[in-house]
């Protein structure tokens, strides 16, 4: 998958148990993947992936004037988003790919069969217009609201 393909639709269930369906959005807004790969992985606790998401978490406001969704995506089961997504009060959706169909389709999966880290940037017409795959957690979240200023 490379940037200016239309993104394949899906559907996925999300930590507050409706289903989204990535096609019921264009036409309408942009939105943003992010795919990450577990809430709480191997030796490292979920506080610490949640670090990694404040750059995002902060920006998530700016996102939304955008005229943009975000969703965070990775292969944890419906209830494990749930908890995870409580316990940080993320404001976003995280969405359940424990099938990793959607995950092998964009980001890829890693050695260990997990979503490797990456984010997509689609437009309303339903067409990628930036992938980034070398994700500095850091910064991310400027850097998604520069891409969806460039969309204006």
């Amino acid at each position: 998958m490379k940037e200016g393909d239309i993104a394949p639709d899906f559907e996925l269930v999300a930590n507050d148990g409706n289903t989204i369906k990535l096609d019921s959005f264009r036409g309408r807004k942009n939105v943003v993947l992010c795919f990450y790969p577990k809430n709480r992985l191997f030796a490292c606790p979920s506080k610490k992936i949640f670090q990694m998401a404040e750059a995002t978490i902060r920006a998530y406001p700016e996102i939304l004037e955008h005229n943009a969704e975000l969703f965070a995506i990775s292969t944890d089961t419906v209830e494990d988003q749930k908890k995870f997504v409580n316990e940080y009060s993320i404001p976003y959706l995280h969405l359940s790919d424990a099938s990793k169909s959607t995950c092998k389709i964009y980001a890829g999966l890693n050695l260990a069969g997990l979503a490797k880290r990456s984010t997509f940037i689609i437009n309303k017409d339903g067409r990628i217009v930036q992938i980034f795959r070398d994700v500095n957690v850091a910064s991310h979240g400027q850097e998604i609201i520069q891409a969806l200023q460039s969309l204006n």
